[in-house]
């Protein structure tokens, strides 16, 4: 199964205050690999942007007014994430609102069994401590020079480099069952070991024989 970094950006902090997705990003991964697959739209609130909300990401509203609703691009999201994992830090603010844009449009709500917390992840192995994205990438020397804004898609990058190294992964894993097995039973063992078979004469294993019966009793370790 492949995996999906996700992350948005939104008015607010509250989907039922009338706060709205204001852009989803969504890269893909196998085994924590990029497939260079990547989903990302900024979306149309239909609604007023505030001034807090603006500060963090810098979309205006007059801006977001030229970008797709949410029903416009749901079916193409939908289509994206389909039977994938989904890593999202602070999943709970997130599914919050796609699960409330989702029933705007009356579609299936994000099945919860197929995401990962990574900050739920993060607070297990740092308990006590701030495990915000920005203290977990200064904690793994991630640099966040880029990160003047919050940034839905450099936001799931991060992510994903945050990810790694809360699950200690620090180099991807070699596939070895994709060796086609069939050529390696073919091939000759001999060639595989790069390995002499050396055939013992009988004088030889004669000689080795009365070794073991006389000499070795007299070796005591």
């Amino acid at each position: 199964m492949n995996e999906i970094f996700l992350d948005t950006e939104t008015t607010g902090l509250s989907f039922k205050d009338n706060h709205k997705i204001v852009e989803i990003a969504c890269i893909e991964t196998n085994d924590l690999i990029p497939t260079n697959k990547i989903f990302h739209k900024l979306i149309n609130p239909k609604r007023n942007m505030p001034e807090e909300a603006f500060k963090i990401h810098g979309f205006s509203e007059e801006f977001l007014s030229n970008q797709p609703t949410f029903d416009q691009i749901v079916e193409e999201f939908l289509n994206f994430i389909k039977g994938k994992k989904l890593i999202i830090h602070n999943a709970n603010f997130d599914l919050s609102f796609l699960n409330g844009e989702l029933g705007l449009v009356k579609k299936k709500s994000i099945d919860k069994t197929l995401v990962i917390d990574s900050l739920e992840v993060a607070r297990n192995k740092f308990p006590g401590t701030s495990n915000s994205l920005d203290s977990l990438c200064k904690r793994f020397n991630i640099d966040i020079s880029r990160r003047v804004k919050h940034n839905a898609l450099l936001d799931c990058e991060l992510l994903r480099e945050v990810y790694i190294n809360l699950l200690d992964v620090k180099e991807p894993k070699l596939n070895l069952s994709s060796v086609n097995q069939e050529i390696v039973r073919s091939t000759n063992k001999e060639k595989i070991y790069n390995k002499n078979i050396l055939k013992v004469s009988e004088v030889e294993l004669k000689k080795h024989k009365e070794f073991l019966k006389s000499d070795l009793k007299k070796n005591f370790y």
